[in-house]
């Protein structure tokens, strides 16, 4: 039983090399006229030495690191006399390195990873041409744009506090950032679909996934945008649509997680901001270009516009000050009317909030009118922000789509008050 053990973990050693070996004798063979150090059978035997040595880690470490290092020596002089040839290109003699360690792996009866080693290096190999076609296509300054963002999310955010601070609206400050973060991430989310997708369907695909987040700071991203990019009127418009869309299904979705008894007293009265919403998705993400607007003069310049998005976030952490003062100098006068103020700044907040007192014995009908209630504000928040915001154009669209959404979540209020 042992050796059978050990056939198969020297098998899949074997087998992952052939598999890397085939690739490279078949791209050698279609693209590049010069001799490559190695073929299938020499990538089988660089596998099967790999196990070797993976095996023998466990019986004579010397031994292996003698085998192993061997391996790797000669690949490494392969690629030497290569070099002293003319050829720099060092794919196929790290693919022979991956494949020695990887035949380790399986060896030492990692059968699983090495699997997974193998079969991610043949497709990294088979993929080239798609890669550097995919490497060509990015301009410097979507890389820039990248690191600048891997730098904010990653270093930043995590040395910010997360205490609240009053004077913020209660936000604290790593919230702040990651709102920052939220709206860089929006025009660059833009920014990447317009590239693959094309304007009009571009932003209509970066409304749409940045409503599952935040469909208010879709609102305000796209209305400051249509007044830098005036031609993109139409499909910013859209792609608020689309990210409004998203609301009444996410209320939807999150209340099922919560209390699923109001998720179901919610799908009658919601019914037709859903068709709406679906509908207005469906324009947006599938219409045909706009009539000579589309085109490069539409993609923006600056992929990230930090200063925009920090902008945005000084605004938005201003309204939730006032809202928070309001609340502490007034008080809400019932429950609706506490709802239509959080509604306005953080409907999230107030689906849970719903969620709970539901479960804890407010009345379901009473729920459900609060959850009305908060998104009609919502929707009447996102269209003032949108009149103010945007160009005509823009508002004319959106601002036509979002009373739209108000009126039928207003029908739904009155439906549920029966």
């Amino acid at each position: 039983m042992e050796e059978q053990a050990l056939l198969l973990r020297l098998a899949v050693a074997a087998l992952g090399g052939l598999a890397v070996g085939i690739e490279r004798e078949w791209s050698a063979g279609r693209d590049e006229p010069h001799t490559r150090f190695g073929g299938v059978r020499t990538f089988l035997l660089l596998g099967l030495l790999g196990g070797l040595g993976g095996q023998w880690i466990a019986v004579d470490v010397r031994l292996a690191a003698v085998v192993l290092g061997g391996a790797a020596l000669l690949v490494a002089v392969a690629y030497l006399v290569s070099a002293w040839r003319g050829t720099i290109d060092a794919t196929t003699e790290v693919a022979g390195l991956v494949v020695v360690a990887a035949g380790a792996l399986a060896g030492g009866g990692r059968l699983t990873v090495a699997s997974a080693v193998f079969a991610g290096a043949a497709l990294v190999l088979i993929e080239k041409s798609r890669m550097h076609a995919a490497v060509a296509k990015i301009q410097s300054q979507e890389l820039e744009a990248a690191a600048r963002f891997a730098v904010l999310a990653l270093v930043v955010l995590p040395l910010l506090p997360n205490e609240p601070i009053t004077w913020l609206g209660g936000l604290a400050p790593r919230q702040l950032w990651g709102i920052v973060l939220l709206f860089a991430g929006l025009s660059f989310a833009g920014y990447l679909a317009l590239r693959l997708a094309g304007a009009r369907r571009g932003y209509g695909w970066a409304g749409l996934l940045g409503g599952v987040v935040s469909s208010t700071a879709v609102t305000i991203s796209f209305a400051r945008e249509s007044r830098e990019r005036p031609a993109a009127a139409i499909p910013l418009a859209g792609g608020v649509l689309a990210a409004a869309a998203v609301l009444p299904v996410r209320v939807t979705v999150l209340s099922a997680v919560l209390h699923f008894d109001l998720a179901l007293a919610l799908l009658p009265v919601l019914a037709v901001p859903v068709a709406l919403g679906a509908v207005a998705v469906a324009r947006g993400l599938f219409a045909g270009a706009a009539d000579g607007e589309v085109g490069e003069q539409l993609v923006p310049k600056n992929p990230l516009r930090l200063l925009a998005a920090i902008q945005m976030t000084v605004f938005f952490a201003a309204v939730l000050a006032v809202l928070a003062t309001i609340r502490d100098r007034f008080g809400a006068s019932g429950l609706l009317s506490g709802a239509a103020i959080l509604g306005l700044a953080d409907l999230d907040a107030l689906t849970y909030s719903m969620n709970r007192l539901a479960a804890t014995g407010t009345p379901m009908a009473t729920a459900v009118r609060a959850l009305l209630v908060g998104l009609v504000a919502n929707s009447l928040f996102k269209l003032a922000a949108a009149a103010t915001l945007g160009t005509a154009r823009f508002r004319r669209i959106a601002g036509l789509g979002l009373a739209l959404y108000a009126l039928a979540f207003g029908l739904g209020l009155l439906l549920a008050g029966r």
